[in-house]
């Protein structure tokens, strides 16, 4: 496939024009096509068009502009409503009753759960909002736990901003949902291991391992996001979610070999999906990763610095060697 077309793939897809499987099925398309064409060389090709004189330059339409100036004042509005809230809430937490307190944080999330909701239906699935839908999941888990209270506020807090941000991923298929399922499943980890699995005489040194596991399994949610929604968004989050897992197992007492082996497991398979896709993104959190995990975690295995330059050695010179193999491979195709 002319690289020309891929690279306009991935800029559409990047802008929010296209979702990846739109791209794979045009990309597909174009696949199909050319196969036909060296299958059959014969195969008469379709006939060039008039040449018509050239077109006279649009100009913008008073519609794009309004749609434009919608949606950055919406997310001034939301912007505001939110620091509002935030704003009154620290000033006043400490005079305000438990019922002022409920009133004021379910009030915020009903006013941006009931905007996303509006916008949706009147506007169609725009990021807009995708926007104030992921902040009011996160102000009613919130509201939850300011109800509730205690550990057992804390987990109906994560359940019910999980449930809402679940149910706008499915209608809203928004990036921002995205960001806002990571921090919620980010919280939901923490308090699971410190409010459920770990007991109270753990350490933390023992309770980082099991953050560790949960943040694995975070990745791998995301790695099956990406399948569905949008796919560099999904998927770099799922590596930050293998980058948290390797910052837990540094923590866990003797938990640097798997610290290791989790930052570079993710690392790799976000270098994996470079390749294939070209999405810059991919590389950056991949390279991030592997700066910060593998110098942390060599320093306190060897508790020296020269062991430390030559890890990274090492690890350079297989970086280089994978991406020669690489591109032999790929001049030889």
């Amino acid at each position: 496939m002319p690289s020309r077309l891929d690279d306009e793939l991935s800029r559409l897809v990047s802008a929010g024009v296209l979702r990846q499987y739109q791209a794979d099925s045009i990309r597909d398309a174009a696949n199909a096509e050319i196969d036909a064409v060296l299958a059959d060389p014969g195969r008469p090709q379709p006939k060039p068009a008039a040449q018509e004189p050239p077109a006279k330059p649009r100009t913008p339409q008073p519609s794009t502009h309004s749609n434009a100036l919608i949606e950055v004042l919406g997310y001034i509005g939301g912007a505001l409503l939110l620091g509002a809230v935030a704003l009154l809430t620290l000033a006043n937490w400490g005079e305000m009753g438990r019922a002022a307190r409920i009133s004021t944080g379910t009030s915020a999330a009903i006013i941006l759960l009931g905007a996303s909701v509006v916008l949706a239906l009147l506007r169609g699935r725009g990021q807009l909002s995708s926007a104030l839908a992921s902040l009011g999941c996160c102000v009613a888990g919130f509201a939850t736990y300011v109800a509730i209270e205690g550990e057992t506020g804390r987990v109906a807090g994560v359940a019910v901003a999980l449930a809402l941000v679940a149910a706008g991923l499915w209608w809203l298929a928004g990036s921002s949902l995205l960001v806002a399922t990571f921090g919620i499943l980010a919280v939901g980890v923490l308090v699971i291991t410190a409010d459920v699995l770990t007991p109270d005489t753990g350490s933390a040194a023992n309770s980082a391992g099991i953050a560790g596991t949960g943040f694995i399994v975070v990745a791998f949610v995301f790695g099956m996001l990406g399948l569905v929604r949008d796919q560099v968004t999904a998927w770099s989050l799922a590596g930050a979610a293998m980058f948290s897992s390797s910052i837990c197992w540094l923590v866990q007492e003797r938990g640097e070999i798997m610290a290791l082996a989790v930052g570079t497991a993710g690392p790799a398979a976000l270098l994996v999906a470079y390749g294939r896709r070209r999405h810059s993104a991919y590389a950056v959190v991949a390279c991030a990763i592997l700066l910060v995990i593998w110098p942390t975690a060599l320093y306190q295995l060897t508790d020296n610095m020269g062991g430390v330059a030559i890890g990274l050695v090492v690890a350079s010179a297989v970086l280089l060697v994978a991406v020669l193999i690489l591109s032999r491979r790929r001049s030889n195709e």
